[in-house]
């Protein structure tokens, strides 16, 4: 009885199968089809241990402060905004990600005058999941190539990572804010249909972007926007 107990329990996994197979003198193909099951078995086992890390990490996140104050004048008038400046937002996040054995990492691409920056929030087990997000560099403010093209990939990499662990800043610029420049009728459109497709539930949209309606939001929010809706599973409940 003894015996079957302990084959039982060294049958409980495809490598203790494989390993079984091996020590019987299995044929080749066999141990290629035992090999890919322990594979599939292993790939599924990390994505669960993510996902379950991810969830902790959820049920307890940090709260993001608008840390940074911005303001320039257009010719709509003066913008002025408060956000989440890159270093608060990777400090806070990426110290809770790693009590779950999760860590962001950010990747740069530049395509003739757009950049794109993808993030990837990895499991200590090996799985991952990534977004990215694509614009062209940022010339408000009177700032020169370099610098609009590193106020760009700021930006992207701040956004993709709220939109990767599904985080919201909170607004903190005590009703000081001048002018809003909201969204164009394009970029309105342009939510409409995701939200449509994807079948968003548009309320807590809204609720996530703070914002009580798709044409209220702020132009400085349309990637966060675009961000979020891209991650999201959609289909309403």
């Amino acid at each position: 009885m003894t015996e079957q107990k302990e084959v039982v329990m060294r049958e409980s996994t495809p490598l203790t199968l494989l390993n079984i197979a091996i020590e019987k003198g299995a044929d080749i193909e066999k141990l290629e089809k035992l090999m890919n099951l322990h594979l599939t078995w292993e790939k599924e086992q990390a994505k669960k241990a993510y996902w379950e890390a991810m969830t902790a990490f959820k049920a307890n996140p940090p709260e993001i402060d608008k840390d940074k104050k911005v303001s320039y004048k257009t010719t709509a008038g003066t913008t002025a905004y408060n956000h989440a400046s890159l270093g608060n937002v990777t400090e806070k996040i990426n110290t809770e990600l790693s009590k779950h054995g999760l860590s962001a990492s950010w990747i740069t691409k530049q395509e003739a005058d757009k950049v794109s920056v993808t993030c990837r929030i990895a499991h200590i087990n090996g799985h991952f999941e990534e977004t990215s997000l694509t614009a062209a560099p940022d010339n408000s403010g009177g700032k020169n190539n370099i610098q609009a093209l590193g106020s760009t990939i700021t930006y992207l990499e701040r956004y993709t990572i709220l939109a990767l662990t599904g985080l919201a800043t909170y607004e903190d610029d005590d009703g000081k804010g001048g002018e809003t420049v909201y969204i164009n009728d394009k970029q309105k459109s342009t939510i409409v249909d995701m939200i449509n497709s994807k079948e968003i539930d548009e309320a807590k949209f809204l609720k996530y972007m703070i914002a009580e309606s798709v044409d209220k939001i702020p132009a400085s929010d349309y990637e966060k926007a675009m961000a979020s809706l891209r991650a999201a599973k959609g289909g309403k409940k």
